[in-house]
């Protein structure tokens, strides 16, 4: 019997993701194994699996075969149109931008990316300006050409690439209600705290012994090594598919725990995307529902888990085991003061809960103007400094510290920053709906065991897949839709538990 169109359809969406999956490894590569000066050679590899995704996804096969299956809909199951609606969604998104423009990100992005870590290694951003001025242009050509196809305004067109279902009105409203009661949630922390400082942790731990560590706590909490793998980068990142997982970190000698909350952030994202359903991986509707999402996955294991009184009951005889470390400095009670230690720093990756949405909304903010125009590149050094100053009231060191700390933009990625606060918002209210329902929670994190948090995400989150739209998971979830309300009930009562 010939496959129906909708059949035909899944056979060229599994071309698809095969393509997406060996760029996925190859960009992987380029930041872990690949010799500097091979990116020009990286790009075109990339450029040409880039430029095949969108022939095939814009090909009038491809248009053909979802109008036909369209019509024929009523003989579809509830995943079949699930998929056959995100078919149409990336059809949508991909027919609107030449296979041209596709081709210059693709290069000019490869190249940044190399620009970028040269300029932050001299803490210089002239050498990168350039590079990032032809790549600003050509993203402003992409996002309008979305714009006019998706009835979207050009900003919304590029967040939805990344967050699907979130716009930026819908965003500066959550900012603004946390930014109402943040300042003074900062403020408040830190003068707490500052009456019962932690102990300090002396000491260089070895990048092996960290390591070894890291991986057994991967591995308690579910992490396969059969189908992935650890490695080190200079921005610790998550790469792959559903059955090949790559998962970096940073290791740092004089930070014993800079590398540990870094693997449990990636280990977020890759247990999502290694739970996704099995029987819809290579299609569509078996992809994780956006970035903002992976980033719930991700912080909800750094943050609200990793930075607990129980998680450390669990980790401190594994940091005896693996560090030789003994006193009262790594007692449960000083690590934890340690591990929510409140400060204002520039860095954002170094940033604690509570001062880390300030350093995406400075990005929130800068990104749409840089967009628009109103902001040209040469002047982001500046603008960055004036705003983080406004924000935090410290200026970055130099360039390095400042603008040049992410490699976001540097691969085109505007529209990416605000899935990293909706993700810290998604994920205590994710958090909160656990814990109602599972009253064993605590003692199992204590234990070391995972299964019921996992098990959990699992059937909530990770087999969902993208067969719901990102406000419809939340609200089946945890029975309401996105609010900040659990995230600033979450953070008040973790920040402020000393107050009398």
């Amino acid at each position: 019997m010939a496959a129906s169109p909708y059949q035909q359809l899944e056979q060229e969406f599994r071309r698809l993701h095969a393509f997406r999956g060996a760029a996925s490894l190859l960009r992987w590569d380029a930041a872990v194994m690949m010799p500097r000066g091979s990116a020009s050679v990286r790009g075109e590899q990339l450029a040409a699996l880039e430029s095949e995704c969108h022939v095939l996804l814009t090909s009038p096969k491809v248009s053909r075969l979802i109008e036909r299956a369209q019509a024929s809909a009523g003989q579809l199951e509830d995943w079949q149109l699930a998929n056959l609606r995100e078919m149409r969604r990336e059809r949508d998104r991909a027919i609107a931008t030449p296979v041209s423009l596709v081709t210059r990100l693709a290069r000019a992005t490869s190249i940044a990316e190399v620009r970028w870590l040269e300029a932050k290694q001299e803490a210089n951003f002239a050498l990168f300006a350039p590079h990032l001025e032809e790549v600003v242009a050509l993203t402003r050509d992409k996002a309008q050409v979305l714009s006019q196809a998706l009835g979207l305004e050009p900003y919304d067109a590029l967040i939805d690439g990344f967050s699907p279902g979130f716009l930026s009105a819908e965003i500066d409203q959550l900012f603004r209600a946390v930014s109402t009661r943040l300042p003074g949630l900062i403020r408040d922390a830190i003068e707490l705290q500052s009456g019962r400082p932690p102990l300090s942790i002396a000491g260089k731990v070895s990048g092996s012994k960290q390591r070894s560590l890291a991986i057994e706590v991967m591995r308690a909490l579910g992490f396969p090594f059969d189908r992935g793998r650890l490695d080190e980068s200079d921005h610790p990142f998550t790469e792959g598919v559903s059955g090949d997982v790559r998962v970096t970190t940073r290791f740092v000698p004089q930070e014993p725990f800079t590398g540990l909350m870094g693997v449990l952030h990636e280990t977020g994202q890759a247990l999502y995307d290694l739970g996704l359903p099995e029987a819809w991986r290579d299609q569509p509707v078996g992809s994780d529902r956006g970035m903002a999402l992976e980033e719930s996955q991700s912080l909800l294991l750094e943050m609200f888990v990793g930075r607990s009184r129980p998680f450390l009951a669990y980790l401190r005889p594994l940091l005896e085991r693996h560090y030789g470390v003994a006193g009262a400095e790594w007692e449960i009670e000083n690590l934890y003061r340690t591990l929510v230690h409140v400060r204002r720093g520039a860095i954002r990756v170094d940033a604690d809960e509570l001062t880390y949405p300030v350093h995406i909304m400075l990005r929130f903010e800068l990104e749409k103007h840089i967009l628009d125009g109103t902001l040209p590149v040469r002047d982001l050094p500046g603008a960055w400094s004036d705003g983080l100053e406004a924000r935090l009231g410290l200026r970055p060191a130099n360039d390095a510290e400042g603008c040049l700390q992410d490699v976001h933009w540097a691969l085109g990625n505007f529209g990416y920053f605000p899935s990293y606060a909706l993700g810290g918002f998604i994920a205590a209210q994710l958090y909160e709906a656990m814990r109602s329902e599972l009253h064993d929670l605590d003692a199992e994190i204590a234990a070391g065991r995972f299964g019921g948090l996992i098990g959990w995400l699992r059937e909530n989150v990770h087999s969902v897949g993208a067969s719901l739209s990102s406000q419809e998971l939340i609200k089946n979830a945890t029975g309401r839709t996105l609010t900040a309300a659990p995230w600033l009930r979450y953070a008040e009562a973790k920040y402020l538990e000393d107050r009398g």
